[in-house]
């Protein structure tokens, strides 16, 4: 509105300020939106009320020319400007344009999707670039189905998915595409690859940061764990990092997915035998009961993307 006022002002300060003052109106006066605004509201302006809002006509004119040349010094850049009517008076208002809504709608998707240690891409992940083919179908059907039933029931308990396969064959990024549907729908997920996440556990003790980074974790609304078994687990880390998520996701009924290299039968044999070489096959037992509660196993099967040009 400054600029406006001073414009106006710089106007008024010249000796012929009142012919350039009346030509400026009579261009704005006949700009054809503003012929159209004032049509359209005839029975409530005057000629006293449409004098009064001269400085609000220029504007509108002055920003709208702004907006239309896509020049950079719009007062609102991103809306456009609309004339009002303000009871006896006319105001301009600025609505935000589609692009604009559009990347509102984009930095909020993406927002919702909270990337641990993943590859870039996987924020970008979506059902539509997710090939169907034969080894993956049981997957993506699955998949659907718990977005499906998620967003219908939110507050419901829905097992999440265990995915089983061999590497490149697009285990994490099915979770990508889950995630970013949520997301759509308003919902949060968190993706940790969880082989990176031990390792920034351990580097969080001295630091006395476990308990914050263990919480922010466990409680996730959607959380997805990927890798699973990708790196021997200490006995500290399987039982007092991974045991406390699932047990904490199993008491709260959170939606939990996996992806692994090994089957579920697999993972408790490797998770029976620490760093140290100790066999632990009852705490293992354990971690995988939590394990089979929170989800279903699914085996993909295909060929390897990571090695395709």
């Amino acid at each position: 509105m400054d600029n406006i006022g001073s414009q106006l002002s710089r106007i008024f300060d010249q000796k012929n300020y009142r012919i350039r003052y009346q030509e400026m109106m009579e261009e704005v006066l006949n700009n054809a939106e503003v012929k159209a605004f004032l049509q359209q509201h005839k029975d409530y302006l005057t000629p006293q009320d449409i004098e009064k809002s001269y400085a609000k006509l220029y504007e509108f004119v002055q920003e709208k020319r702004k907006f239309t040349e896509q020049s950079g010094d719009m007062i609102a850049p991103g809306y456009e400007p609309q004339l009002a009517l303000n009871f006896h008076s006319i105001d301009v208002t600025y609505v935000p344009t589609k692009g604009l809504l559009d990347r509102k709608h984009r930095e909020e998707v993406r927002n919702r999707i909270r990337s641990v240690n993943m590859p870039k891409d996987i924020q970008e992940a979506n059902f539509s670039n997710y090939e169907g083919t034969t080894g993956r179908a049981e997957a993506i059907m699955a998949a659907f189905d718990f977005v499906d039933h998620y967003t219908k029931q939110p507050n419901g308990f829905h097992k999440g998915l265990y995915l089983v396969g061999s590497f490149g064959i697009g285990k994490t990024y099915l979770l990508g595409a889950i995630a970013r549907e949520l997301a759509e729908a308003g919902y949060s997920t968190t993706l940790l690859h969880f082989p990176t996440f031990a390792v920034d556990m351990k580097q969080a003790i001295g630091k006395d940061l476990v308990g914050e980074k263990l919480n922010a974790i466990k409680q996730a609304p959607v959380l997805m764990l990927d890798d699973i078994g990708a790196d021997a687990m200490s006995s500290w880390i399987r039982d007092e990092v991974f045991g406390v998520i699932l047990q904490h996701r199993m008491q709260e009924q959170l939606p939990t997915f996996f992806t692994s290299n090994f089957t579920m039968l697999e993972l408790e044999q490797h998770l029976s035998v620490t760093q140290r070489g100790d066999e632990e096959p009852l705490k293992a037992k354990r971690i995988m009961e939590r394990i089979r509660y929170l989800t279903k196993e699914i085996s993909m099967s295909g060929t390897n993307r990571r090695n395709q040009s």
